[in-house]
């Protein structure tokens, strides 16, 4: 039942992430928690985001913002660190709490067509509470996803963008995963296993981004996090198993 569950999850996030430039993570980091000890989850999350942005980043570096990317490397590098402490020494179901309260408010505001303007400032504090999410609780995707929707980034620029600075926050965190929280042959032996099902998804995915226009697209996002909200609120209170 976990192994056919493991598929399940690893070939939905793989297309999703194919399709959309992010939501690997978003999807797959809370089921994996069902099957997996955080630290593993986490560890195998990093592995396959950071195999699947370096499968299409060749296909898609034509439309990466450099100076988004930039920043947002700067800030997350800051970040890093921050969200090892926290996934070490502070009660995660308490910064799960908070950040979904986050994640739910902002998404109704941009539902509500509340907009902002992106501004380099705002690129490097982003890109930070990115780098601390993905350390602490293996989720960088929410607030770069929130500000690109907020600032109506088209859908090629989203999600070139976004799988190029994936390249660097995943290969960081995971070398501070494994110095700080050790690793085991669970996760890379899991990892291995689920290359075929990441290769499929890449394939779907492909085929899938080319039919979606931007309205479908944003649609898509909002769904998203909307369920990584709500799925965070329902673990954070002791909704969830």
């Amino acid at each position: 039942m976990e192994f056919a569950a493991f598929i399940i999850i690893i070939l939905i996030a793989s297309i999703l992430q194919t399709s959309t430039g992010f939501g690997f993570s978003i999807l797959a980091t809370p089921f994996l928690l069902l099957i997996f000890e955080p630290a593993e989850a986490i560890q195998i999350n990093l592995i396959l985001s950071l195999l699947i942005s370096l499968a299409l980043i060749a296909k898609v570096r034509k439309d990466v913002d450099i100076g988004v990317l930039k920043r947002f490397i700067v800030g997350s590098s800051l970040g890093l660190p921050v969200g090892m402490a926290v996934f070490l020494t502070i009660d995660l179901n308490s910064l799960k709490l908070i950040v979904s309260l986050l994640v739910l408010l902002l998404t109704f505001m941009l539902m509500l067509k509340f907009r902002i303007t992106r501004n380099n400032k705002r690129d490097l504090f982003v890109g930070g509470i990115s780098g601390s999410l993905t350390t602490s609780i293996g989720m960088p995707g929410p607030p770069i996803l929130l500000y690109f929707s907020g600032t109506e980034t088209n859908k090629e620029t989203l999600r070139s963008t976004t799988l190029a600075f994936y390249l660097f926050i995943y290969s960081a965190s995971l070398i501070i995963q494994v110095s700080f929280a050790g690793t085991n042959k669970t996760v890379w032996v899991s990892s291995l296993w689920a290359i075929p099902l990441v290769a499929a998804g890449l394939y779907l995915g492909q085929l899938l981004f080319t039919k979606i226009n931007q309205q479908i697209f944003r649609v898509f996002t909002y769904i998203i996090l909307l369920f990584t909200g709500s799925y965070l609120l329902l673990e954070s209170v002791g909704g969830l198993p």
